[in-house]
């Protein structure tokens, strides 16, 4: 064995770093492996609205939340729900007092690996395998050979989790939605028709088993997803390599709706990039077992249409590293406390989004998800 670590945390995303950040608080080191050769290997993708009780929550927990508030774009929590004819059919403005304010998931990314020691994150480690030790702990073995030793093991390293089957034989399965994303650059000056489509925050433009979901980042671009359901075979007779045919093959999608919205797709700026949905079973679960848990997609994947996955995993993050301070010396404890609360929080978030992508994408679209904000509104004012 090459190397040994008390507390090895396998994936540098936020729910990863922000158990690490936590932990570091409190006087605990812990060592991040990373398949990605640098912080800035790859995009950290768009916009992600911080939710008060879950991804806030954990920041206060690792004590950057005032630091967390200079990243807010102002305005970000501004949406637009439109038709097919583009048709606006709910808006709602940011007031700046909602609960929910928008940050580049980047720029907290870059937050959160700056609050750690300098070398907390081995980067260019991809983990390829993992197993138990005979004499308790497990070893994981990276991609260059080295084999590494722990006996505290957490897997943060998302959808196709390395370490998930140290504990689930849980596999993710493709949810019938895919996406396709990409940017318009300089939006308000070189896409004004799709900059004012989209408006200063968040658009869902939706219809039966298709839509538009776009945002507006910081720099003046806009991040825009396609949505289409499809079979999982989709994505791959799409030649992607080739912009012009794989403008035309998503758009033969959209035929018949508004040209403003087709626009967002004609007039990209970068290569479309397809994302298949997938998401684990709702209420996954596993057995105790000792030295290792899991947070974040690894434990609980889910399709993005409840806001939760990100937040998700910081909160989980955040819980496990408290969990750990206030268990010193008994981690079998913090772990089972851990995991009692992940268990339905989880199950909980991962039932609304999959309720969810089927409500935006209903043949009645998108008039089903105009009627649950309405309600959500009703309720804000029954308070």
């Amino acid at each position: 064995m090459n190397q040994h670590h008390p507390l090895t945390i396998v994936g540098a995303g936020l729910g990863g770093l922000v158990l690490a950040r936590v932990l570091h608080v409190h006087g605990i080191e812990a060592v991040l492996y990373d398949l990605d050769a640098s912080p800035t290997a790859r995009a950290q993708g768009g916009m992600l609205d911080i939710h008060e009780d879950s991804g806030q929550t954990a920041l206060r927990a690792a004590d950057l939340y005032e630091e967390f508030r200079k990243l807010v774009l102002p305005g970000g929590e501004a949406m637009r729900i439109l038709d097919q004819h583009a048709v606006v059919r709910m808006a709602e403005e940011d007031e700046g007092d909602g609960g929910r304010p928008e940050v580049e998931r980047g720029e907290l990314r870059d937050l959160l690996l700056g609050s750690l020691p300098e070398g907390a994150v081995r980067w260019g480690s991809k983990v390829t395998a993992a197993r138990p030790l005979d004499g308790g702990g497990h070893e994981l073995t990276l991609a260059d050979g080295t084999r590494v030793g722990t006996d505290l093991l957490i897997g943060a390293d998302g959808a196709w989790s390395r370490i998930r089957p140290l504990v689930s034989d849980a596999v993710p399965v493709y949810s019938g939605l895919s996406f396709v994303d990409f940017d318009l650059l300089d939006a308000d000056t070189r896409h004004p028709g799709a900059a004012s489509v989209v408006g200063s925050g968040m658009l869902f433009a939706l219809g039966a088993g298709k839509g538009f979901l776009a945002h507006r980042e910081p720099d003046d671009s806009l991040h825009v997803y396609v949505a289409v359901e499809a079979p999982e075979s989709w994505a791959s007779g799409i030649d992607f390599g080739d912009d012009s045919a794989a403008k035309a093959a998503v758009l033969a999608h959209f035929d018949g709706w508004d040209p403003s919205l087709r626009a967002l797709v004609a007039e990209a700026d970068t290569p479309l990039t397809p994302r298949l949905i997938h998401a684990l079973p709702v209420g996954h679960r596993w057995e105790r077992v000792p030295g290792v848990t899991l947070l974040g997609d690894a434990a609980h994947l889910m399709s993005p249409f409840a806001g939760e996955g990100a937040n998700l995993a910081m909160l989980d993050g955040a819980e496990l590293g408290l969990a750990l301070a206030a268990h010193p010396g008994d981690p079998e404890a913090a772990l089972a406390a851990y995991e009692a609360a992940l268990f339905p929080r989880s199950e909980a978030a991962a039932a609304e989004s999959a309720a969810n992508l089927v409500l935006c994408f209903d043949q009645e679209a998108p008039q089903s998800l105009v009627d649950q904000f309405a309600g959500f509104a009703r309720l804000r004012e029954a308070r």
